[in-house]
This record gives structure tokens, sequence and C-alpha cells, in this order.
């Protein structure tokens, strides 16, 4: 197969040193070892966003610009108090694929996340994360080509297989095929092709090191042949954020706010929509829709909590004599959520809509449906919490943030409104943030490992100079860069700028996406894959 690629992008969730160094040192990733071991090439650390999470991450990496620019700021957009798993309606910049498209370069897209719905270019896409399952792809009759080439292909990993390792391998090989096939057909001068499993298997077992080292293996195996086909002038390896161990504790910010009187709470109320309703009624009967009346059991609970027996302390009982989890296998999730004290958003001043976000939003008169806190009060609210949140230290005395900063320190752009006012930065990501409401302020964390910051870039090819090195690499940094080994000027909006080791194509000023068309994402499957690997509470 003969193909035409220029420049080859891989993405590689979550890879960062403390993953790939013991695969480099043990001659398990010979192809990924080469990039850093390339006279040649370039390579090192790749600073991550904030936030640092996939959803907000890879559009930032794919538009060279920062969240306040593209909109996408986690796993969730809202409107007013409700959510919907973001989608590619809600990126308001072009990508650069798009970019490309215009100047008359193809492309061919696989498995990037919040690329879905696709819109038209000169190329080819099959989505990624936060797609449904059987995603529609551009063109039309794509994936039944794919899978008619190369015979199955998933979005996900089949869960409900009990070998993790083979399961999530067998997505890192489909991946590959699909791309290569692709490539040649399309003739593509500009490839993305990503994966996604890398990051998915330290949410699921960060201490299958076994799992771990054969997804590794099969990624390795699939760029080398990738490579090797497809013969790229140019390949350039990065991540969306690192990963690591929580060593921390978990910080239940909306407790903390409710103690400072800024949260007002409710038992037995609506809350803030969860999957969970979605999972326990809509998805097990085939449905795809958040709208749904309360059933039997959810209404009891709600009641019973009215009067004060919350599943917090039904829970609490229930640990005291060690059948918590027991009861939480069988407990329909619904029906706890019910019952539980939670977050009377429309009453509060400020609050957590999701933990992903990084950060409180404040109820603010005329921008929030039942906004409490007059515009006038705006800054004196805004720097109350600061104060407050910059105070708070855990049980061993350490500061639990690193910074607590105004929104506009981070976003700065068309779509910062839709950002949380006040960022939250946690002390090395050592600490787990959460939304929830406990008793307690602090506990340990309901995940083992998570995102960090540090995530790791590698290029080389002919428009690479080795010696002129990566410097100080940002995630912004990576589409100017792809546009640069393909000689097209870069976005003079983007944030990034091509790594030390390309030379400057120049700038010029490209137009905002014209279009302002959204689309719901109402998948069920979709919010349950995003809540087990720990995005939603």
């Amino acid at each position: 197969m003969e193909s035409s690629l220029r420049t080859l992008l891989v993405g590689i969730d979550a890879a960062c040193d403390r993953v790939l160094e013991p695969l480099f040192s043990d001659g398990e990733i010979p192809t990924l070892a080469s990039f850093y071991d390339d006279e040649g090439g370039a390579s090192g650390p790749l600073e991550s966003q904030i936030p640092p999470w996939t959803a907000s991450a890879w559009p930032s990496m794919y538009t060279g610009k920062n969240p306040g620019k593209h909109g996408v700021y986690g796993f969730l957009s809202f409107d007013g108090y409700d959510w919907d798993v973001v989608n590619a309606t809600d990126v308001r910049e072009q990508a650069l694929w798009e970019l490309l498209s215009d100047r008359g370069l193809s492309s061919v897209v696989v498995n990037v996340p919040v690329t879905h719905p696709p819109r038209e270019f000169d190329g080819a896409v099959i989505p990624g994360y936060t797609a449904p399952e059987n995603p529609d792809c551009h063109p039309d009759g794509l994936l039944e080509d794919v899978r008619e080439e190369i015979g199955e292909y998933r979005v996900y990993p089949d869960e409900t297989i009990d070998d993790r390792a083979e399961n999530y391998s067998d997505c890192a090989r489909m991946r590959g095929e699909a791309f290569r096939y692709l490539a040649g057909r399309f003739e593509s001068d500009f490839g993305f092709l990503e994966f996604q499993v890398t990051d998915s298997i330290f949410h699921k077992d960060p201490d299958d090191e076994e799992a771990i080292r054969r997804i590794y293996r099969e990624v390795d195996r699939q760029l080398a042949e990738t490579i090797e086909t497809c013969d790229p002038d140019n390949v350039i390896l990065a991540s969306d954020h690192g990963m690591g161990p929580y060593d921390g504790h978990e910080f239940r910010v909306n407790e903390y706010l409710r103690t400072e009187g800024i949260v007002e709470t409710e038992r037995g109320g609506r809350g803030m929509p969860t999957w969970a309703t979605v999972r326990d009624d809509a998805l097990k009967a085939g449905t795809e829709t958040t709208d749904r009346e309360p059933g039997l059991g959810e209404r009891a609970m709600a009641t019973a909590a009215t009067f004060g027996l919350t599943s917090q302390r039904i829970g609490a009982v229930l640990e005291r004599f060690g059948i918590e989890e027991t009861v939480a296998r069988y407990a329909p999730t619904s029906v706890v959520n019910a019952g539980a004290t939670q977050v009377d958003f429309a009453s509060s001043r400020a609050f957590v809509r999701s933990r992903i976000e990084l950060g409180v939003r404040i109820n603010l008169e005329g921008r929030e449906p039942d906004g409490v806190v007059p515009p006038e009060e705006y800054e004196a609210v805004r720097t109350r919490i600061i104060d407050a949140l910059r105070s708070v230290e855990t049980p061993d005395g350490e500061p639990v943030f690193e910074a607590v900063r105004p929104r506009e320190e981070f976003f700065h752009g068309p779509e910062s409104e839709h950002a949380v006012d006040v960022v939250t930065v946690p002390t090395d990501f050592d600490h787990f943030l959460s939304a929830t409401l406990r008793d307690a302020q602090f506990g340990p964390p309901s995940e083992p490992w998570n995102h960090k910051l540090e995530g790791t870039v590698a290029a080389r090819g002919t428009a690479v100079d080795g010696d002129a090195g990566v410097g100080n690499a940002h995630l912004f940094d990576v589409a100017p860069t792809v546009l640069a080994t393909l000689d097209v000027p870069v976005d003079d909006r983007m944030d990034g700028q091509p790594l030390p080791c390309v030379d400057s194509p120049g700038t010029r000023r490209y137009p905002r996406l014209d279009d302002d068309r959204s689309t719901d994402t109402d998948d069920a499957a979709v919010e349950q894959r995003l809540a087990d690997l720990g995005y939603l509470e």
C-alpha cells in the first residue's frame, strides 16, 4: 500500500515518563523508544493544560487553543444546571484537519476524542471517545467500509470480556489497521491516530502491570507497522496529559463550601442530574434519554431523606457493620442518589458542578437560570471563595491547592464565560477533588491513579531538527508544530507556537468556526462509560 502521508501525529493518551521509562528499560516498546533515543529526533516533557482531562485536552491539542476559545472544559456541557456529555458541536474552533482541508490538504483521523458528529472536510474521520459505539463517520458509510475491510471495529472496549489485557489490546490493533487502510485509500497528507486504552487501563486497574505492558506492546506494534506501511515524512508523538498515583486525600469541595455558608443543600431533592439515573433506568430499558420520571424506590428514598434519613446516614451505618460494599452492588444508584443530601444549585451562591472542571461556579444573576449573586457582588463573592480555599489544609497540615485563582488567569477567549469562575489546582495533582457531599470534608481518594500535568512529546523526520530540541513544550504547541511540518502558516489566534525543532512557517489569521449548531449527545452508554472510568461521580 502506497501512501502520500507527509506528517503523522500519534496521540497516546496518558503517556509520560513514569509510564514509559520502565517499558523502555525492559525493551518492551522498541519503536516508541527509538523516538527518544534517536539523535535525529527531539523529545521531552509536554506540559498539559488546566484542566488536564481527556475531553478538554484533546480539543486543545487539535485546535492549538485554550478552552476559553474552543469552549470545552470537561466531559460535560452545561445549560443552566442541566448537562449533557460534550461532543464535537461544543468545539467552537476549527480542528487541524479542517484548516488543512481549506489549504487543499487531505487528512485521515482515527479515534480522536470529541470528534463526533464529524463535519465535512477533505478526508476521513472515525470519531473516538464521547462518540456512540456506532458513530457517524465522514464520509457517510465509512465505518461499514472499514469493518468490511479489517473486520470488527469498536470505539470502546467490550467490558463484558473478562480478559481486559486482550480486550484493550484488541482495540489498539483495530485503530492501527483502520488507519492504515484509510491513509492509503484517501491518499492523505496528514494523519492523526489516537490510542485511548493507554489511559483507560490506569482508571480500571493501575496495578495490572502485565495488562499495561501488553497494551503498550500492541500500541508499539501498530506504530511500527503504520510507519513502515505509510512511510510518513514526519512523525510526532504526543500525549494529552500524564498519569500517576494519588498520594494525598480526597477533598469534597462542596462539603467545605457548605460549612462556609456558600453551598445550600436539600434532602431528597433533584440536585445535579447524574449518569446513574440513566444507567439504572434508561440504559437498561434500551432508551437514550435523560428525561425520566423517578421510580417508586426513588420517591420513597426522597421522602425518607426529607425526614433526615439520608443515603449518607444509611451508608455510615452500613459501613460500621462492614456491609456497605455488598449493599451498594445491589442498590440502584438512582435510588441512592434520590435519598442523598444534594447540592441545591439554584439556592447556592456558588458550587462545584463537576469535579473535572477543577473549579467553582458562581450562581450569578442574569447568567444562571436562578442566579442569587447580584453582578455587583460577583468579585466580592469570588474573592471570598478564593481566600477560603487557599487556606484549606489536609489533615496532614499541607495545602490542598497549589493554585486558587480567577478563571481569567487560565482561560481567555469568547467561550470563557462557560468556565468556572474560580480555578482550583490541587497540589501536584496528588489530591482527588470531589463534588459529592459527605459528612466529612476529607477521605481516601476514590481512585488510586489519575491524571498528572506532565505528558510527553517526541518528533522526528525531514522537517525536524533534533539538535534544536522541544524546549518548554506545551500542549498548545502541538497543532502549530503539525502545521509547520506541512509548511502551512500557523493561526495567529493559536495559544501555542511551533516547537524549536521545526522551522516556523509564519502566521496568518484563520476565521473561527462558522457553525453554531449544537447537538445533544444524549447517549446513556457513553455516560456510563465515563462514570465507569471515574469521570462522572
